[in-house]
């Protein structure tokens, strides 16, 4: 008798499995039918955040100004969306989850950025150096800058990573927090940029005749910016030549500064070539201590 009351008593009916799965069901979608209205509100906020993100694109525009640099406007237009999808997402979660308040909302928004910020270190760090180089390094799209081993134009400074078109045509993808740790070279700052040849003639020819030729060759070039100076000094005395630095000022750009070589260097040739001035290679004198016998070949019989 007390082995029957124990099986009547434990719910192992088949029916009443089902019966409670049923009721379970019915009540989770109960709760999402009276929930409908809270996630439409919540795409709503959503659509709204994204409209509000596309049009920060030109409030930015006008809070930036038009004299403001275009990475400056860039990082503002950032900045603003960034902030508005931050308050929309957690608007969107406080009204989908009526118990969840905006301050619990923000605590678990901190506790997860520390977890994610571990798991991407290398990702936030480049995201942070790019927003610093958006906001006050000194080059923008268009520049030639110099880092290491990376020479090339800046096609775009990205949030994240900046594109350098190399002058042999590769497209070269660089982090951010590279060129924010190492010392960048900008070529272009200035749209002028001064560089020089080295040069020498020969210790019999007139030095002062020779620094006169090669400068008036030189402010002849077509390259050269008139507005700046030219500048040719004698610099010292070479195993071969009396050895001339030549320096002026050209287009800053890497195919401005070597057109403008070019031309230069092929200028100070004809000139000195016109007028007779050596421009000597490299001479050896040997002398030996006692004289060389040289042996008379033996005569050939006739």
């Amino acid at each position: 008798m007390a082995m029957n009351a124990e099986a009547a008593a434990a719910p192992t009916s088949l029916d009443e499995v089902v019966a409670s799965v049923h009721d379970t069901v019915v009540a989770t979608w109960g709760d999402f039918v009276a929930h409908l209205p809270f996630i439409g509100i919540s795409l709503a906020i959503i659509v709204l955040t994204w409209l509000g993100a596309w049009l920060s694109t030109l409030f930015a525009a006008r809070l930036a100004g038009k004299r403001t640099r275009p990475s400056l406007r860039r990082l503002i237009d950032r900045l603003l969306s960034l902030g508005i999808w931050a308050l929309g997402l957690t608007l969107a979660a406080v009204v989908v989850f009526p118990g969840l308040s905006p301050a619990k909302a923000l605590g678990g928004l901190g506790l997860l950025s520390v977890a994610v910020g571990f798991a991407f270190k290398d990702t936030f760090e480049n995201f942070f150096a790019g927003m610093l180089m958006l906001w006050k390094y000194p080059f923008e799209s268009g520049d030639f800058i110099e880092s290491g081993e990376i020479m090339g134009r800046v096609e775009r400074v990205n949030v994240r990573v900046t594109h350098i078109r190399q002058v042999t045509g590769e497209l070269l993808i660089v982090p951010n927090a590279s060129l924010f740790k190492n010392s960048v070279l900008v070529l272009t700052n200035q749209p002028v940029r001064r560089i020089h040849v080295a040069t020498g003639v020969a210790y019999d020819e007139d030095l002062g005749v020779a620094l006169e030729l090669i400068e008036t060759a030189v402010r002849a070039c077509e390259s050269r910016v008139k507005d700046y100076p030219v500048q040719v000094f004698a610099t010292g005395f070479g195993s071969s030549s009396m050895d001339i630095d030549v320096s002026w000022w050209c287009d800053s750009t890497p195919l401005g500064t070597r057109k403008s070589r070019n031309e230069v260097v092929v200028a100070i040739k004809a000139a000195l070539d016109q007028a007779g001035i050596e421009i000597p290679y490299p001479y050896r004198t040997l002398h030996f201590r006692a004289p060389i016998p040289v042996a008379n070949e033996p005569s050939t019989p006739g």
